[in-house]
């Protein structure tokens, strides 16, 4: 929903009207549209294959239940980019009432279910490192069910009757197909600063807690590296911090610059700014990059996906080449190796 509503200006003054900014700007969107889509349709097929292929291996995996659910919110956006290339590419009401009321919203959808199971992941990792007995209710996968489904739940809830009153209670036809404002009705409209005020909630705790996370597993590890300096578990340890550090470089790329433009581009949006309209564009372009960034994530955290790409000589650890294929980048053992070490002066 990040360009659902766009001020509807006359053109009159220095900024330029939506619909003339929007036309210039379709030719550089186009083919860089058309390339994430190839790109991340090939990636997110592939990475829903290897699911669907280990999922009996992998049920026991509380945080591969996460990753499961993000790679069906980027395949969802995926799938959805070809309704915006051809929204970008022709001047068609039919088209654009069905961008305004899917596209948009599929975007918005994809945004915050990344930023939650993103936030899952690392608390799940977070928790892996902290609790060594690795009991805790939160770290199973029926814990990881209830809180995938949940969430899916509570998104479609608010997502879904937008889009269906949009489509029923559309107004009628105008030729300023460059912008979804004029599809608002009444009864839509307390709709928009409701969902993005969610979305802004749930962004400031995703990146909140990632940060938290990211810090806090930093200190346990330097902590465990000063007393093992020369142990063979140092450069494990090492690699638990930098699958933490992949998570946190993914979300700040793909979703702290767009949700920093938003609340200004809102505040402006009645002046329909050429300048605020080109950054808003590039912010949304850099969030539709997690569709094919996110399995960079799995690469990392997944020693079964990286068998299957072929990576696992490039992550392997000299002297570890027997090492069970249960584990993933950020291993259960490792985690444990980390509780373990630390817990005497944890207390």
């Amino acid at each position: 929903m990040a360009d659902l509503v766009r001020a509807n200006s006359s053109g009159t003054g220095p900024n330029k009207t939506c619909d003339s900014v929007e036309t210039s700007y379709h030719p550089f969107l186009i083919p860089i549209y058309c390339l994430l889509f190839l790109v991340g349709l090939i990636l997110n097929s592939f990475t829903l294959w290897f699911h669907c292929r280990g999922a009996h291996g992998q049920a026991s995996k509380s945080w591969m239940i996460y990753l499961k659910h993000l790679t069906v919110a980027d395949f969802l956006l995926c799938i959805s980019l070809p309704l915006r290339i051809i929204h970008y590419a022709r001047n068609s009401y039919t088209i654009h009432l069905l961008y305004c009321s899917v596209g948009a919203p599929l975007l918005f959808l994809n945004m915050t279910a990344s930023i939650l199971f993103m936030s899952y992941i690392a608390a799940n990792r977070y928790m892996k490192i902290f609790y060594s007995s690795g009991t805790h209710f939160l770290m199973s996968s029926k814990a990881s069910h209830i809180i995938s489904m949940t969430s899916w739940v509570v998104l479609l809830t608010m997502i879904t009757p937008y889009s269906i009153l949009m489509l029923i209670n559309r107004t009628s036809q105008r030729s300023d197909h460059g912008t979804c404002g004029h599809l608002l009705k009444e009864l839509i409209r307390p709709l928009y600063p409701a969902s993005h005020a969610f979305a802004f909630i749930i962004f400031l705790s995703g990146l909140f807690s990632l940060v938290f996370f990211y810090y806090s597993a930093s200190r346990r590890v330097l902590e465990v590296q000063e007393r093992q300096l020369a142990s063979a578990n140092s450069k494990k340890l090492m690699k638990s911090r930098r699958n933490m550090l992949v998570l946190v470089s993914v979300f700040c790329f793909c979703f702290v610059p767009h949700y920093i433009v938003r609340i200004p581009y809102i505040i402006v949006q009645g002046q329909c700014s050429a300048v605020m309209y080109y950054v808003k564009e590039v912010t949304v372009l850099l969030s539709v990059f997690n569709i094919i960034l996110d399995p960079l994530i799995y690469v990392f955290l997944c020693k079964e996906f990286r068998a299957q790409l072929n990576l696992k000589k490039i992550f392997c650890i000299k002297g570890n080449r027997n090492t069970s294929s249960s584990e993933a980048g950020d291993s259960e053992n490792q985690m444990n190796t980390i509780s373990t070490s630390v817990a005497p002066r944890a207390q």
